[in-house]
């Protein structure tokens, strides 16, 4: 692995969780990371950053700190947390069979509690209180110092027969999916005051469903089953949401789902790191016409959009030797090589569809980053090329790796974390290899 472009450097190991972590997600608008764990908490971390020294780093220094640990009242593991577009409202998935959703007092009207449908949830009436919040900074240059973060679960999702496996928001974030071992997909409408209503329940799998995942622009809901197959549903206005394909080619369970993330239309995607180039999509379609899934028969599987309703393997990747139980697709950070390719009489330069960062994780504590890129070929649909870029093996020690993700805030795409069964939250940053001394 000694000719790869990139590696994986560790940022900081976040202990606290008592039992296996199961899952992270990244706040979208706010520098805050969230973990939930078989301990039925979930924690709320704030990172900030200090600018690149000279004298002692080419990378910017990142500092987290322990902001809150949510009790949550979950009668049993916390399996999935997933927060809103707004960044406002964190929802968390249990096995207990429920859907807790949490907002932060202070932050506006004080919300109201519901409970919908029957059964047992997040402890209401409950608050959770921060810690010491350190010196993290907001989106507005502000200080979480000093705040007295407090979260209030405002309501239960009930519904579930069984195991709550994933959660997740679309991203006009009107929508919340969850999924369950029951073999059923709930997708909710999100109301104000913390009010949601059940508008579908479908039943198109046959086994355990694994994952739920929103397209970026698009209200697409994919799904991922122990039946082996993923699902595509759509709304149809004049009837109910349905299930417009079925994909299929994983040989075994699938655990995880990324879609290809939307490029912001002529916006510079800004790193801190200054031997980065920043990231120009002219065509942002093109950055999310893609689907990555990964699978207990150590695949990923790469799913080109060739219809608007028709979706093909357009790539499978190997190189993980157990299951891989999770996947995330992130902007990355682009190097200068890979923004043109030039054609073969190099008569003309002509651009290279850079499509992001590609990370799986799973049974073998292995970490894999690959890039992908299309380009323009014969056919309707333009080919996908990858390259492996770093690895790292034993992130976590001889301990299996739960969940990977991409922070997805603009100037931190290069920071990726991951959860294990050591309990653990290690938070990593990919960086250029640095070429050794000839």
């Amino acid at each position: 692995m000694d000719d790869l472009s990139h590696k994986i450097t560790p940022i900081t190991h976040l202990q606290g969780h008592t039992d296996r972590a199961w899952h992270i997600a990244w706040n979208p608008t706010k520098p805050l990371l969230a973990s939930c764990s078989a301990d039925k908490t979930v924690r709320v971390y704030a990172y900030s950053t200090s600018p690149p020294s000279p004298s002692t780093s080419t990378s910017t220094t990142y500092k987290f700190t322990l902001l809150s640990n949510i009790p949550t009242g979950h009668a049993k593991t916390v399996r999935a947390v997933a927060w809103a577009p707004s960044g406002q409202t964190l929802a968390t998935a249990s096995f207990d069979s429920n859907i807790g959703i949490w907002e932060r007092e202070g932050t506006g009207e004080k919300p109201h509690t519901h409970t919908h449908t029957h059964g047992e949830g997040c402890a209401h009436g409950e608050h959770a209180h921060a810690l010491d919040g350190g010196d993290a900074e907001d989106d507005e240059g502000g200080d979480f110092a000093g705040s007295e973060w407090e979260w209030e679960c405002v309501s239960t999702l009930e519904g579930h027969e069984t195991e709550c496996k994933s959660v997740a928001y679309s991203a006009s974030g009107t929508l919340l999916a969850s999924c369950s071992r029951d073999k059923t997909v709930w997708i909710w409408e999100v109301h104000p005051d913390g009010d949601f209503e059940t508008i579908s329940v479908l039943m198109e799998h046959t086994q355990d469903v694994k994952c739920v995942a929103w397209h970026p622009t698009e209200e697409i809901l994919a799904s991922a089953s122990y039946d082996d197959t993923i699902k595509l549903y759509i709304d149809d206005p004049s009837d109910d949401w349905f299930s417009f394909a079925t994909l299929t080619g994983h040989e075994s369970t699938v655990w995880g789902l990324a879609w290809s993330p939307a490029f912001p239309k002529s916006k510079s995607n800004q790193t801190s790191n200054s031997s980065l180039m920043p990231i120009s999509i002219e065509n942002p379609g093109r950055s999310h016409s893609y689907l990555a899934s990964c699978s207990q028969d150590c695949t990923v599987r790469v799913w080109q959009r060739t219809a608007q309703h028709k979706w093909e393997c357009a790539l499978v990747l190997r190189g993980h030797e157990r299951s891989i139980y999770s996947v995330s697709w992130g902007r990355g950070v682009r190097r200068p090589s890979s923004e043109v390719e030039v054609d073969v009489e190099g008569k003309r330069e002509r651009e290279k569809g850079y499509l992001g960062w590609l990370a799986s994780a799973g049974g073998d504590g292995s970490v894999l980053i690959w890039e992908l890129w299309e380009t323009p070929s014969t056919n309707p649909t333009p080919t996908l090329n990858h390259k492996l870029i770093a690895r790292l093996d034993s992130a976590h020690g001889v301990h299996d790796i739960n969940a990977v993700a991409w922070c997805p805030r603009s100037g931190h795409e290069d920071l990726l974390a991951t959860t294990a069964d050591d309990g653990g939250v290690k938070v990593w940053q990919v960086v250029p290899a640095v070429a050794l001394p000839t």
